[in-house]
């Protein structure tokens, strides 16, 4: 028959014990008495049948039992402080969970994280991707969604503020379907490939139709569940998509794409910052929710 483990109470005052060879020591780090830390050494010597300690004019020294027995101990107590850590510790305390819009965390977020981190060098970060807003993530703390702001359960703080404006290669690939060069007008459309993004409610069509240009056929293309996705195929010449001003940037900027024409539309829609209501607020997501609006007001229109 298995011996029965002593409480872990006893075997931490034990490991303490052991260490600092003095039972007052012991008491100070575990913020307990002496006389307690002794009452627990004499019940962890009597459970076990032998005794761990001499108890010597001047302190403590090991018996060879005891000096069997202390590295087990602290091995084992070691361990669980490491496990209940990263399981308890870490993901439920101090890592924030933010389900994010793959485009946005990859365009925009990403390049301003490394400021965020400098000054909560404390909080762990985990993102995961919502590139269907209805799919639930119990564990998210905050999410960053692409709407009009509205959803039932949530407060939305907007993020963007972005124009609607074609955006492709500076060199496409051509083909028998479409021509090797940027259209200059928008009613060249017709002789090049869409690349549509699929979920959101201003695209080609609405596009199209706000200034006018009705003999495009607005169907044609391919489609994709990802605006990252059409952004690297319009980087890579394979047609034109319809750029955000907070998510091409970067891609203009670089030069991997151009915006061939002057015209642009206002958006209504936009990223938002979704926190959810009747939920406590953990001062970590208070701390990031804080920074990301600051962020954002500095993209912001005049």
């Amino acid at each position: 028959m298995k011996k029965r483990l002593p409480p872990l109470n006893w075997l931490r005052s034990f490991e303490a014990s052991a260490r600092h060879l003095n039972f007052t020591q012991a008491a100070a780090e575990l913020h307990m008495t002496q006389a307690a830390i002794s009452q627990q050494i004499k019940g962890l010597e009597a459970q076990l049948g032998c005794t761990l300690f001499k108890r010597l004019p001047r302190g403590l020294a090991l018996t060879d039992s005891g000096r069997a027995y202390a590295p087990g101990v602290r091995q084992a107590i070691e361990k669980l402080g490491v496990v209940t850590d990263e399981i308890f510790g870490k993901e439920r305390s101090r890592t924030l969970t933010v389900r994010v819009n793959l485009a946005f965390f990859t365009s925009w977020l990403a390049p301003r994280l490394a400021n965020f981190r400098e000054q909560h060098p404390d909080i762990g970060l985990r993102f995961t991707s919502n590139i269907w807003v209805g799919d639930p993530d119990k564990d998210a703390d905050i999410e960053i969604r692409y709407g009009k702001g509205l959803w039932p359960g949530f407060t939305s703080n907007r993020l963007t503020w972005d124009e609607l404006f074609p955006v492709c290669s500076p060199d496409l690939v051509g083909g028998d379907l479409s021509p090797e060069q940027p259209p200059k007008k928008p009613k060249e459309l017709s002789d090049h490939t869409l690349l549509h993004v699929i979920g959101y409610e201003e695209g080609w069509g609405f596009w199209l139709s706000q200034f006018g240009y009705h003999a495009v056929d607005s169907s044609q293309g391919i489609s994709f569940d990802s605006l990252v996705t059409a952004m690297e195929m319009a980087a890579l010449g394979h047609g034109i998509a319809l750029g955000r001003t907070s998510l091409v940037a970067g891609m203009l900027a670089s030069g991997r794409l151009i915006a061939p024409f002057n015209e642009r539309l206002a958006t209504s829609e936009a990223f938002f910052l979704a926190t959810p209501v009747n939920q406590h607020v953990h001062p970590h997501v208070e701390a990031f929710r804080y920074w990301l609006i600051n962020q954002a007001e500095l993209e912001m229109p005049e």
